[in-house]
């Protein structure tokens, strides 16, 4: 017989892996396809067509029908560069309460619990199929999601959706969307007593960064509208993480490179958000050219989500709070999966153990009360479709 390891046993491996997003998963995802196979489960793969050495795990228990619900999770962490940690991240490390390690949270935990819920289903048997899918590239913009589902289609089709990002095992029915681009600027470099004869990259990306704060500001002091009175903060917001650029104090910049991107409400199209940005740096691009026509504003789209919206008769939703009793309304502003799914025709819920607030710090953990709630969660899942 097969050795069948508790969701414990399930996370310490997980988190050994160091499934970092810019590095590899295919460890991780070898190890999974062979212990879901040694239970007698057939696996499917998806491998990310221009970077081999990532893959998307996907597999079906039950009867071979229509219906059935998916467990979705992400194999990518986060890096670990930078941080302080007091434990190993990619080592499980049990203190007070509280497991520790990269991806306990965000998202191993969940991904532990759906493996051993798959294989609970395959030795229990159920009369409606559970399904498994877990992901690549989600931490770099849910980059994975789309090509998954897409090759998800082999399977017959299942009409639920969990994703398990951390929620307090709350049910979420809605969070914002993203569009993030990256801007380089490039200017005409010229000594910096003569800087009316060139083109700054710095100051003039500066321009299109302060724009971005007064895209905030006015946003901020408008009233609500529709749905985004819903989220926390209440509108689409406009946000730089990073830049760089120039040579020295007294040239004017030749370069200036910065990440730019949208929290995008429900109600609100990534399209809309699309079309300022062009006309703004067209306008940009206008003025800099008026100097010196070799300059100009470079702008690539990195990637895009689209938001995820509550809806009327969600089976996912009603399954999650039957199982649950929780009838909270959640909505949150970070992305996941689930907006993808939604646009797939899927009926979609974000649900999973542990909080979002500890994701992506370092001693990441998640409580040993989260992880057993997690775990009677699937427990009660098993249940209803045995």
């Amino acid at each position: 017989m097969p050795e069948v390891l508790s969701p414990r046993a399930l996370l310490d491996k997980l988190v050994s892996f160091p499934t970092v997003s810019r590095d590899i998963n295919l460890p991780l995802i070898d190890w999974v396809q062979a212990y879901l196979a040694g239970h007698g489960i057939t696996v499917h793969r998806h491998v990310k067509p221009d970077e081999p050495e990532k893959a998307a795990l996907f597999a079906h228990v039950g009867p071979e029908i229509e219906g059935g619900v998916i467990l979705s999770g992400h194999t990518d962490v986060v890096p670990v560069d930078g941080q302080e940690w007091s434990t190993d991240p990619f080592t499980v490390t049990e203190k007070d309460g509280k497991l520790f390690g990269r991806g306990t949270t965000d998202m191993k935990g969940f991904d532990a619990l759906a493996i051993w819920a798959l294989v609970e289903a395959q030795r229990r048997g159920v009369t409606r199929p559970l399904q498994i899918a877990l992901s690549y590239d989600e931490e770099i913009g849910c980059a994975g999601a789309p090509p998954l589902i897409k090759a998800m289609q082999v399977l017959p089709r299942a009409s639920d959706v969990i994703v398990g990002e951390p929620t307090m095992m709350k049910a979420v029915t809605g969070h914002k969307g993203g569009v993030t681009y990256w801007v380089h600027v490039h200017g005409f470099e010229v000594h910096s007593s003569l800087l009316h004869t060139g083109v700054s990259a710095i100051m003039w990306g500066a321009k299109m960064i302060d724009w971005a704060n007064q895209m905030n500001a006015t946003l901020s002091a408008a009233a609500p509208v529709g749905m985004a009175g819903l989220f926390d903060p209440p509108y689409t917001n406009v946000h730089v993480g990073q830049i760089h650029g120039g040579t020295a104090h007294n040239i004017a910049a030749k370069d200036c490179e910065f990440g730019f991107g949208y929290r995008v409400v429900p109600g609100e199209t990534l399209d809309q958000w699309r079309r300022l940005t062009e006309e703004k740096v067209a306008e940009l691009t206008k003025g800099m050219q008026a100097i010196r026509p070799e300059a100009w504003i470079e702008v690539t789209e990195k990637f895009s989500l689209p938001p995820f919206a509550p809806e009327e008769d969600n089976t996912a939703e009603g399954l999650v709070r039957q199982i649950t009793g929780d009838n909270s309304e959640n909505f949150v502003s970070y992305g996941t999966e689930a907006s993808h799914f939604q646009v797939a025709g899927y009926k979609a819920v974000v649900c999973g153990p542990g909080s979002i607030t500890v994701a992506h710090q370092p001693d990441e953990y998640i409580t040993l009360a989260q992880f057993d709630e997690g775990r009677q969660f699937m427990q009660r899942l098993l249940e209803r479709l045995a």
